[in-house]
């Protein structure tokens, strides 16, 4: 299993301008370390909503294809997004969700997402496309497959705990705004 860094590393590698909404916490620090870029949009302190400001942009920008990674975590908190989400069916949405099975940003504390399985409730709430992977090869085989495809979709993958040593993002939250409504024009 790979840690989460190493397998966004993947993902970013396959986006060219695609808009981005990348979860609070290490997820966002980790993106922003990787490959910054205009077209991603950090949460910072905002737990849960990444997958619902990802919806709100791709229903504003449907020639888009949007992007959302998240965590196990910030799903459960916002679960009633997965429904809103499945029933609007934006065919632009793709929802990866980094799962760790912990609240890895507050100290590791264990999530419900060992029992709770979030491809299975995403599947049930309408998600079209819905695929679970442990390793980088069917990480990078299933996310290019989506890519191609009318969603919405969810791509579960199973990651370690391991967190990269990076810093926070160094970008206030009005600037990040600014510069990724700019960059999605």
């Amino acid at each position: 299993m790979q840690s989460r860094a190493m397998a966004m590393a993947a993902l970013l590698e396959l986006l060219t301008d695609q808009p981005v909404i990348v979860c609070n916490g290490f997820p966002s620090r980790e993106a922003y370390n990787i490959a910054d870029r205009p077209t991603h949009f950090y949460m910072i302190g905002s737990m849960g909503l990444a997958s619902a400001i990802g919806l709100g942009v791709a229903l504003a920008k449907p020639n888009k294809q949007v992007v959302i990674f998240d965590g196990d975590g910030n799903v459960l908190m916002g679960m009633g997004t997965l429904a809103t989400v499945g029933a609007l069916r934006p065919k632009n949405f793709i929802h990866v969700v980094f799962d760790n099975e912990v609240y890895g940003s507050t100290g590791n504390q264990p999530t419900i997402s060992n029992v709770v399985p979030l491809e299975k409730v995403a599947k049930a709430a309408g998600y079209v496309n819905v695929e679970r992977v442990r390793e980088r090869e069917d990480l990078v085989y299933e996310f290019k497959d989506m890519l191609k495809k009318d969603g919405p979709s969810m791509l579960l993958v199973k990651v370690n705990e391991m967190v990269e040593d990076v810093g926070r993002v160094m970008l206030d939250p009005p600037d990040i705004t600014k510069r990724f409504m700019k960059a999605i024009e």
